[in-house]
Formats: C-alpha cells, structure tokens, sequence
C-alpha cells in the first residue's frame, strides 16, 4: 500500500469474521440432530446430515443459529487484535455482506438485525465501536454485495467465498483476499487471490499488497 494514505479495507461477515464452528455444533447435540463424534465444525454437521438425507433440518438449523443463538458464536481468533490495530492507524474498516433477511424454512428471524446486535455487541472494547453501525451493510443478494465492495472504493476485500472476489463485477482496483482457515482452497493461488488462513497474518499480506 502507498505510505501516507488512508486505507479502506472490506470485510465480509459470516465465516470471515465470525467462527460458526462451535455454535453450529453445540446446537446440533441439543437438538438431538448428530451424535458427540461429528467434529466440532459447521462444515462436518452439515455433511452429518446431509449423508442422512436431512437437507431441512441442516436448513433449519442455518436460520436458528443466525437468529437465535447468533450471540454464541466467537469472533475467529484475531479479528479483534487486527480491528484494534486498524482503529489506532486510521484506516477505514466497512463490513459488507449478503444475506437473506429471514430464513428459508422455519421461524422468521431478522437475520440482519441479530448479525448488528452481533457486531455492536462483540466487535468492541473499552474504547467503543471497532466498526462504526454506519460502515455495516448488509445486502440479499450477491451481486449487491460486489456493487457496495465497488462503490465503498474498498482497497482490499477480505472473504471466505473465491465466487466473489473471482465475480465478474468485483472491482479491479480492489485487492482480494481469501480467508481460508481450514486451508480447502490451497488450489485458488493460480486464480491470482491472496490466500490467508489466519487473521494474524493479515500484517504480512497487506505488506505484500
């Protein structure tokens, strides 16, 4: 990056900065869907039932953790020291991400208002916000999401989803970052993405950018 100018980085939300793996676990054992040998891990219950032809309940199940029990799950490990270094050295930080504003199956949760509860509830400090309410966006679809990446003028882009940052209309003058940390996309470094596996790292790709 260029000295002396203030950077705009964009963050996506789910499974970028948020850690599903436990809730999504912990809440399936409740609900009596797997057994205490599935790993803890929201990609394992999901395959879990799916090998059992539960694709509903593995929906269901999707809009109760992002409604109800959304306060259970963790911020991945790092996001708050890097938002805190972001916050001391004044760059711009926006979160934006698509998702549905009620569940597909089962009760209507307002999944944008508990995913804001969220960040204003666990993206902070004793100093306040680390992401400001007015730099959240949330979008229904896709291809929104990309043209709020475009407009914001974001210089790097960090998401967990290569069909973003390889979209057609995801912005040329920004950088994209793969946050893969359970490292499934080791294959996308010929798309010309930059590969992150740990928010600690993410010093060491901005230096690289």
């Amino acid at each position: 990056m260029k000295p002396n100018r203030r950077v705009h980085i964009g963050l996506d939300f789910d499974n970028t900065l948020i850690d599903y793996d436990g809730v999504f676990h912990q809440v399936a054992l409740e609900k009596g869907l797997i057994d205490e040998h599935v790993p803890v891990s929201k990609m394992a219950v999901r395959d879990s039932l799916r090998e059992r032809d539960q694709e509903d309940d593995w929906t269901e199940l999707q809009g109760y953790v992002y409604g109800m029990r959304l306060s259970d799950a963790a911020p991945y490990q790092g996001v708050l020291d890097f938002l805190k270094k972001a916050r001391a050295e004044d760059m711009t930080v926006s979160i934006v991400s698509h998702k549905t504003r009620h569940p597909y199956r089962g009760p209507r949760y307002d999944l944008h208002a508990a995913a804001r509860k969220w960040i204003e509830n666990g993206l902070c400090d004793d100093e306040g916000a680390l992401v400001p309410m007015e730099r959240v966006y949330f979008h229904e679809t896709k291809p929104e999401k990309i043209n709020r990446i475009g407009s914001e003028k974001c210089d790097v882009f960090v998401d967990d989803l290569p069909e973003i940052l390889t979209a057609s209309g995801f912005p040329e003058s920004t950088r994209a970052i793969l946050f893969d940390p359970s490292f499934h996309h080791r294959d996308m470094t010929s798309s010309g993405l930059t590969l992150m596996h740990h928010w600690r790292d993410f010093d060491t790709v901005l230096a690289e950018l």
